[in-house]
């Protein structure tokens, strides 16, 4: 080797040498320190989430609103619950199978009925019939909530569902995923996100369950099509809503403590009433909200029950202003304010369809079915049959929610990356549009960086910053470089799932390389976001339950942390002389938001460094990762559309390197 070269190989080494100051436990001091309190950061995004919250409607005539109406029930249905289903499965006929009576001697009897939810996932029904029927009579879709292994056969709706029958009404009803004969871990409700993941709006598998119970209570030769109504506790209440707002042939409708707007659960101090991920289905409240949907019920009959101190969910004070008495003049418009009430119970008060609400639902029903009004339930006590009496019996190889997901994500194909550059490059460029819309990227601006906290010890400088964002949110990070170093370093940014605190050796590597380093927490990772949950402060929780929010009012928070990610980068690097910045990340989190920023600005980052990373997104459905694991990366489409070698790619000539 020439003299030369090896004195400069020397002069490198030894100046390299000169910044080797720092160890993983030195630095960790510092990434430890608290920079922005989980309660700013929650605030700042409940503030951002209320931004987004549509108002009650207010048309000024019962003719717009009926135009309106049809418009967002079909917005509803065909663009937000049937994204990405097949459409012969949402337009198939209902197909169930009657497998036996059980006689009760009692003035009804109880139909065992099982039925395709889609081709290969079946459910099960329990269809009360009155004893003698003959000609037209009234219907009542009855759907479960969140009642665990008893499910349908819970004690008081057999109590609802007898005393229907026993007043000449068929009831019908629903099994509900995750419950009853439908338990199994495969169908919680959080399995709804890998649904979207492949691109099938989890929304749709909700909607096609129950609404396979209506058409059949609709097809029903004694059905008389004008008194069809529908009721439900809780999840059941979401279901009635749901499906009454989005489909007419409901006459009379009673949701019993479902619902609420996004407004109320947002600004409400207790975990229960975040409520669960398919009330916020992706896009489901991306321009309107529940009061848009309590109002799609108009003028048909509705009444809303809520309890005043509800121990799950949605209290009757606090749901009553924005879904009741914000609809109501909608329903004076149609004429039929009278047709519009509201319950609210105090006995027990509790989270219940107990007495004291079934009789308000006995009442509403047959009032408006043009029925004798019932004022007593007739007792049924020793009429309640036990799960096993009441069991109807699935397929071994029947479908979960996760296997739908698994069975939609062995079917996607997708565009080969082309060989020549030139139509490589044209490739690019459409696919990063198309990711953009995927994402719904909006590029943000660093609004003010807080520089909060500073060391200068043992050869190693440090600032803390809080990067607040122009759309509110923020991001926090710890900057360190040698005291030797120049101040125009080349630059790395270290991710890790776990925060910035888990990244000590990788942070302390790129210091003693003479680099300056940003250790960076983004939106949703790191030590702001360990929120505990109010109802139960013992357990701290994660930021998922406001990320399906986000999503449902058409955000995607991996595109909020794609373009903080890019922001910071060209922030960061105009403190370099390099033009690009070496990216690291560790877990699968931000290896997918490290590639996707990649992948859209690959002028950005000299080289991406994923550590813990995952080999594809179909490990998502795989191993299965858990909803509240990684809530960001179940984006609608995500993976439908886009897989990990596809943003290698399209971050080309970034090196990307798996370790």
């Amino acid at each position: 080797m020439k003299p030369q070269i090896l004195l400069l190989v020397w002069i490198c080494f030894v100046g390299n040498l000169s910044y080797a100051q720092s160890d993983a436990e030195q630095v960790g001091v510092v990434l430890k320190e608290e920079i922005l309190p989980p309660d700013v950061s929650l605030f700042q995004l409940k503030e951002y989430i209320l931004s987004r919250v549509a108002k009650p409607p207010t048309p000024t005539s019962a003719q717009q609103w009926t135009t309106e109406s049809k418009r967002l029930r079909e917005h509803l249905l065909q663009e937000v619950a049937f994204h990405g289903w097949p459409r012969e499965w949402v337009t198939a006929p209902p197909r169930f199978e009657d497998l036996g009576v059980i006689e009760s001697g009692k003035g009804y009897r109880m139909r065992k009925l099982r039925y395709e939810i889609v081709p290969g996932f079946q459910s099960t029904a329990i269809l009360y019939e009155p004893e003698k029927l003959q000609g037209k009579v009234p219907a009542i879709l009855n759907v479960n909530g969140h009642v665990g292994l008893p499910g349908k056969s819970v004690e008081y709706k057999q109590k609802r569902c007898i005393n229907f029958a026993k007043r000449g009404i068929l009831a019908l009803s629903l099994e509900w995923l995750a419950f009853g004969e439908l338990t199994h871990d495969e169908n919680l409700h959080l399995f709804g996100a890998h649904l979207d993941l492949v691109g099938a709006n989890e929304l749709g598998l909700f909607v096609l369950a129950m609404r396979r119970g209506l058409d059949h209570l609709y097809e029903h030769p004694h059905t008389d099509r004008n008194r069809l109504g529908m009721t439900g506790l809780s999840g059941g209440g979401w279901q009635t809503t749901i499906l009454s707002a989005l489909d007419e042939r409901v006459r009379v409708v009673v949701p019993v403590a479902g619902i609420t707007s996004l407004q109320t659960r947002v600004e409400v101090h207790r975990y229960g009433d975040l409520g669960d991920i398919e009330q916020s289905a992706t896009d489901l409240l991306d321009g309107q909200d529940y009061s848009h949907l309590v109002a799609l019920m108009a003028p048909r009959p509705t009444l809303l029950i809520h309890n005043a101190e509800d121990d799950c969910c949605f209290r009757a004070p606090l749901v009553k202003p924005l879904l009741f008495d914000a609809v109501r003049p909608i329903f004076r418009l149609y004429q039929n304010e009278d047709g519009f009430e509201w319950h609210e119970n105090r006995d027990p008060g509790t989270h219940n369809y107990q007495l004291d609400n079934r009789l308000q639902a006995y009442r509403f029903f047959t009032q408006h079915f043009n029925l004798p009004i019932i004022e007593r339930e007739i007792p049924s006590d020793a009429e309640i049959r036990s799960y096993d009496d009441l069991l109807v019996g699935l397929p071994k190889e029947n479908l979960t929610s996760l296997g739908l997901a698994r069975k939609l994500g062995s079917q996607i194909t997708r565009q080969p990356v082309p060989a020549d550059s030139a139509a490589r490059a044209a490739w690019a460029s459409a696919e990063r549009d198309t990711l953009k819309k995927l994402l719904r990227y909006k590029p943000v601006g660093i609004q003010r960086p807080w520089a909060v906290a500073n060391t200068k010890n043992k050869g190693v400088e440090t600032k803390s910053y809080l990067l607040e964002m122009n759309n509110g949110l923020s991001a926090s990070a710890v900057w360190l470089k040698g005291i030797e170093a120049p101040d125009n370093a080349p630059v790395s940014i270290v991710l890790n799932d776990k925060g910035k605190r888990a990244a000590g050796v990788e942070v302390s590597d790129r210091v003693n390389r003479g680099e300056q380093v940003l250790a960076l927490d983004l939106l949703f990772t790191g030590d702001s976001w360990k929120i505990q949950a109010p109802a139960t402060p013992e357990r701290e929780t994660g930021p998922w339950a406001y990320i399906q929010m986000l999503h449902g009012t058409g955000d995607r928070a991996i595109g909020l942390e794609v373009a903080q990610l890019l922001e910071i980068t060209r922030w960061i690097r105009s403190h370099s002389i390099n033009s690009k910045v070496h990216l690291e990340s560790t877990g699968i989190r931000n290896q997918v938001t490290a590639l996707i920023a990649g992948a859209l600005e690959p002028d950005l980052f000299s080289e991406i460094v994923i550590r813990e990373g995952m080999p594809s997104l179909g490990y998502l459905l795989e191993k299965p990762v858990e909803y509240q694991e990684a809530a960001e990366l179940f984006c609608l489409d995500l993976y439908k559309e886009f897989d990990l070698d596809g943003f290698v790619a399209m971050a080309g000539p970034t090196k990307v390197i798996m370790k």
